[in-house]
């Protein structure tokens, strides 16, 4: 049985949601219903042709900033400087090379133009952040999600080149791991994060760690000066 979602800010409890971790349909992309999704561990995922889609899966794939695992190679690479790391620097550009980037096993794309709409409206209400790696002034990787109290909720990332992508996540949970946040939300499972660290938990730690997590101020506003003075 699935929740259908109305005009009304509301979401059922997560432990409704079925065996695929879907919990509700409908609704809208507003600011508030992003922001009330995230908070209570639910994050929207559809096609094209498809209504809203709201998820909350068990287990969740997560990232303890402290337990961020580095490789030697991945070391050289952050040590050369091969890529520029900034912060909000193009939230638009990161999400349109999300959306538009080939993914193996993937025949469209889930981030529809409703959806860039969306974040880019709470990026302007400094919420939602991005990283961005460049190359020869080339944007070559990047990732972008939603910060809320010390938990950041990692929504998509994509490289052009090898590592790109890789060197933005570890900068950034560097840069999150000084300022003490708690918990990077990496949805479900990938092997790529999981050779950073990522682990999953059951969806009831990973509601009680965010509750935890969101006791603490939201670092809001704009991340470029706020990271980059941030040392890794």
């Amino acid at each position: 049985m699935y929740y259908f979602l109305n005009e009304k800010l509301y979401f059922p409890p997560v432990d409704k949601a079925d065996e695929h971790g879907i919990l509700a349909i409908g609704g809208d992309l507003s600011p508030e219903r992003l922001l009330f999704a995230y908070q209570s561990g639910i994050f929207p995922w559809f096609n094209e042709e498809d209504p809203i889609i709201w998820w909350s899966p068990d287990p969740r794939f997560v990232m303890y900033p402290a337990d961020l695992k580095i490789s030697k190679s991945m070391n050289q690479v952050l040590k050369k400087q091969v890529f520029a790391i900034t912060f909000d620097t193009d939230f638009r550009g990161v999400m349109t090379a999300c959306q538009t980037v080939r993914r193996q096993g993937q025949s469209g794309t889930w981030i529809t133009e409703d959806m860039v709409a969306a974040y880019c409206e709470l990026h302007q209400l400094g919420f939602a952040h991005s990283v961005e790696a460049w190359q020869g002034g080339e944007l070559v990787g990047g990732l972008y999600g939603v910060s809320l109290g010390k938990a950041f909720f990692g929504e998509s990332m994509f490289a052009k080149v090898s590592n790109a992508s890789k060197a933005a996540y570890i900068t950034l949970v560097q840069k999150l791991s000084k300022l003490s946040f708690q918990i990077i939300d990496c949805q479900v499972y990938t092997e790529h994060l999981g050779s950073l660290g990522a682990v999953n938990i059951s969806r009831s730690e990973f509601i009680a760690q965010v509750s935890q997590a969101l006791q603490a101020e939201t670092l809001q506003g704009n991340w470029n000066e706020k990271l980059n003075d941030v040392i890794s």
